[in-house]
């Protein structure tokens, strides 16, 4: 539902998989939503990407095995090395951090929120606005994540990236 939004706002929504979501997800589904293959792998070295270049990149869920690894730089992932690129590149990241609520209290966790928001990423997270859901218990997660938040971000995002999409739209032409 989200991605077709994202699509009916002009985005090119592309799905990059960590190998642990791509057990639960419909990547088939969500590749003929997007209209691009769901990539979980890096490619092979010279050959082409199937996808085109972001100009802005979307992490959700942001789990707490993504934020803490992102934060340290590594890249054992194809979703990881992308957004470290992403970082490098300076290209708008918005990220929603959405681990239980016994991990998002772990210290190692909130340094790297920390961390990601010194360089740039707006990262949605805040407990006490957008609840966490409990380990193994209370209403299920999907009931809980913080869609709305994200979107209005992303709108924002969009209507930031106009004048550089013009301008690069005028480089282009001379």
């Amino acid at each position: 539902m989200y991605i077709e939004q994202m699509r009916g706002d002009g985005w090119d929504t592309c799905v990059i998989a960590t190998p642990s979501a791509r057990k639960f997800m419909h990547a088939d589904r969500l590749a003929e939503i997007s209209g691009h293959v769901v990539r979980h792998e890096y490619k092979q070295p010279g050959e082409q990407d199937v996808l085109p270049p972001p100009d802005a990149v979307v992490v959700a869920p942001a789990t707490f095995n993504t934020i803490n690894k992102w934060a340290a730089g590594i890249s054992d992932t194809l979703a990881l090395g992308m957004l470290n690129e992403a970082v490098g590149l300076q290209l708008p990241i918005i990220a929603v951090a959405f681990p239980d609520v016994a991990l998002a209290r772990h210290p190692a966790f909130r340094n790297s929120v920390e961390i990601l928001r010194s360089w740039g990423v707006r990262l949605i997270f805040d407990p006490e606005r957008y609840p966490l859901p409990a380990p193994n218990m209370g209403p299920a997660a999907v009931e809980l994540f913080p869609w709305k938040a994200l979107m209005t971000e992303l709108a924002e995002v969009r209507h930031e990236l106009v004048p550089v999409q013009a301008a690069r739209d005028a480089a282009r032409q001379l």
